[in-house]
C-alpha cells in the first residue's frame, strides 16, 4: 500500500491530496487561500507546510500543478503571471532538495485536463481539450490519455492565444486581444462593473448587455480548436467556466455557424470531477 501527492497551486487558492496510489481514491485533503500578494517564497513556503501535514511514510511521489509556463521534462517555472516574483523557479529541484522524493511539476490546466480525459468527461476519447476559465484562462490537450506539451512544454496555452487581435474588450494598455481578456472572470469584471456576484455576469439583466458578445467569443474559441486539434470533446472548468453551464445549447448553435460546412463538431461539456486539478497532478506521477 502506497500513496501519492496531487498538489493544486491556483492564483486565489490552493489544494492538496493524497490518494491512495493503486485506486486514487483521496485519504485526505486540504485547501487554503494562496494570498498571492506575499510573493512565491510565502506561497512555497506555504505548500512545504501543507504538504508535511499531508506526507505519510508511504507517500512516494508528489505531481504539482502550476498556473503559467512550465519547461518539459526539466520541471522548471518560467512564470506564474498571477504570482508576483514567481519566475525562473527551478521548481521541480527544489521540492526533491526539501522532500527527498519524486516530483512532477506541469501546467494546472493540463493537470485539469488529463483528470477529465481519464476520468471525467472526457473518458474514453482520443482528443480531450480542456479549458479553465478563472482568475485567468488556462487549458490542456491530451491525446490517448496523455498529455500533448508540444516542443518545450509550452502546448496548450489557450488563454493567450489571439482572439481579436489588438481589441481587447475593455479600456486597457495591455493591447494583445487575447482569449483571457474576453473570457476569464478578471475580464468579466472589467466589462460588467456594476455585477455583485459571479452569477450576474451570464445571468440577469445586470450584464445582459454582454451575453450575446461572450457566447459568440465562446464559440470563436471553440471554432479555431476544432480547426486545429479535430477534438472529440471540448470541456469547462473553473469559477467563470461553470456560468456556461447554461448556455452550452447556445454556444452549440453559435459554433455551427463558424466552423465550415461539414466539419465534425466537438462536444462541448462542463467538467465532472470535483477536484480534477489536484486529482490531475496525482496523475501526473502515474
Amino acid at each position: 500500500m502506497s500513496s501519492i501527492l496531487g498538489c493544486d497551486l491556483g492564483g486565489t487558492k490552493c489544494a492538496i491530496a493524497r490518494y491512495n496510489a493503486d485506486s486514487l481514491e483521496v485519504e485526505e485533503q486540504k485547501q487554503w487561500p494562496t494570498k498571492a500578494e506575499r510573493g512565491w517564497q510565502h506561497i512555497f513556503d506555504d505548500l512545504l507546510s501543507y504538504i508535511d501535514c499531508l506526507q505519510r511514510e508511504d507517500t512516494t511521489t508528489i505531481g504539482i500543478g502550476v498556473p503559467g509556463l512550465v519547461r518539459q521534462p526539466e520541471g522548471n517555472v518560467v512564470n506564474m503571471p498571477n504570482i508576483p516574483n514567481a519566475k525562473n523557479i527551478a521548481l521541480k529541484k527544489q521540492m526533491e532538495d526539501h522532500l527527498k522524493l519524486p516530483v512532477i511539476v506541469d501546467n494546472d490546466a493540463n493537470c485539469f485536463a488529463l483528470a477529465e480525459a481519464r476520468m471525467g468527461n472526457g473518458k474514453g476519447h482520443k482528443v480531450v481539450v480542456g479549458i479553465t476559465m478563472g482568475t485567468g484562462v488556462g487549458g490542456g490537450i491530451v491525446i490517448n490519455g496523455e498529455i500533448f506539451h508540444g516542443a518545450h512544454g509550452f502546448a496548450g496555452e489557450i488563454g493567450h492565444m489571439l482572439l481579436v487581435p489588438g481589441d481587447p474588450p475593455y479600456y486597457t494598455d495591455y493591447l494583445r486581444g487575447e482569449v483571457e481578456q474576453f473570457l476569464s472572470g478578471t475580464s468579466w469584471r472589467e466589462r460588467c462593473k456594476k455585477a455583485k456576484r459571479p452569477k450576474d455576469y451570464l445571468e440577469g439583466e445586470v450584464c445582459a448587455f454582454m451575453h450575446a458578445d461572450v457566447f459568440k467569443e465562446v464559440a470563436w474559441l471553440c471554432t479555431n480548436l476544432t480547426h486545429l486539434l479535430d477534438p472529440d470533446v471540448i470541456v469547462f472548468g473553473g469559477s467563470a467556466g461553470w456560468a456556461l453551464m447554461r448556455h452550452i445549447e447556445h454556444i452549440e448553435k453559435e459554433l455551427e455557424q463558424w466552423v465550415l460546412p461539414g466539419t465534425p463538431l466537438p462536444e462541448l461539456k462542463m467538467a465532472e470531477l470535483e477536484h480534477a486539478a489536484t486529482l490531475g497532478a496525482a496523475l501526473l506521477v502515474q
